[in-house]
């Protein structure tokens, strides 16, 4: 049995654009394509799907899921280790549900807060996560960057974090906008584009040549950076990073 294009799309609520780019970079070629050059999928490729959009889920970049998927491994073992991880995850938000659960059940009982019923509020959540991501940020970027960085949005209000990510979503949907006119990465109007987006930067720390560069590659390589692009759109990231390398090199 085989479905169209469309009726995976439909039933995976994957779009047909980012179906046809997973075929084009080699993800999820489909069984086989038609006459009217329509694609269809079985079976096969059905659970290749359901593989992708776990590692998604979890973060994965379409690079590091290539690698994955491209290993050959039996299927039944594939979705073991999927389920793993899936299990994982739901123990860890479950533990999160459960710390917040007991502090509304503390808070609405009147049960007096001392040490040791504070310490349970902040079960299930890694702090040291966190240091380890500005522990990596101090290593990409330099300490004084990002201690920089860090006292400028200090104190921020929400209204502020949202105008931010307002502003940096409107920079992604112009760039996507480009990308289905045609345009190449190095264009003008790309250009222009990416003029906002380091004057945006300017207001946290001042890229160079260098590290502008850098940046883009970032958001390619890294997996939780590139997870965010691709849920945009699958061609975003490495648009990104060849775009931020012309900028550098034209306007830096």
């Amino acid at each position: 049995m085989a479905w169209s294009i469309a009726q995976v799309a439909r039933m995976s609520k994957v779009t047909s654009r980012t179906l046809r780019h997973y075929d084009e970079i080699g993800l999820l070629p489909p069984a086989w394509v038609g006459a009217n050059g329509y694609r269809y999928y079985e079976q096969e490729q059905l659970l290749r799907l359901q593989q992708i959009l776990v590692m998604r889920e979890l973060g994965l970049g379409l690079e590091a899921i290539k690698q994955i998927v491209r290993q050959g491994r039996d299927q039944v073992e594939v979705l073991r280790m999927h389920r793993g991880w899936l299990l994982a995850e739901r123990d860890r938000f479950a533990r999160l549900a459960r710390t917040v659960t007991r502090t509304i059940e503390e808070l609405e009982g009147g049960e007096e807060v001392n040490d040791k019923s504070m310490a349970h509020w902040f079960e299930g959540f890694d702090p040291a996560k966190q240091e380890e991501l500005q522990e990596e940020a101090r290593q990409r970027w330099g300490a004084e960057k990002v201690d920089a960085a860090n006292a400028h949005v200090k104190g921020k209000t929400q209204e502020w974090w949202q105008e931010q990510g307002k502003q940096w979503a409107g920079t992604l949907t112009t760039l996507v906008a480009l990308i289905d006119a045609g345009h190449a990465p190095g264009d003008a109007e790309v250009l222009d584009v990416l003029d906002g987006h380091y004057q945006w930067l300017s207001g946290f720390w001042t890229p160079n040549r260098e590290s502008y560069t850098g940046l883009g590659d970032t958001y390619a390589d890294e997996p939780r950076f590139r997870a965010n692009f691709d849920r945009t759109d699958p061609r975003l990231a490495e648009f990104l990073r060849a775009a931020m390398a012309a900028y550098a090199q034209a306007r830096l």
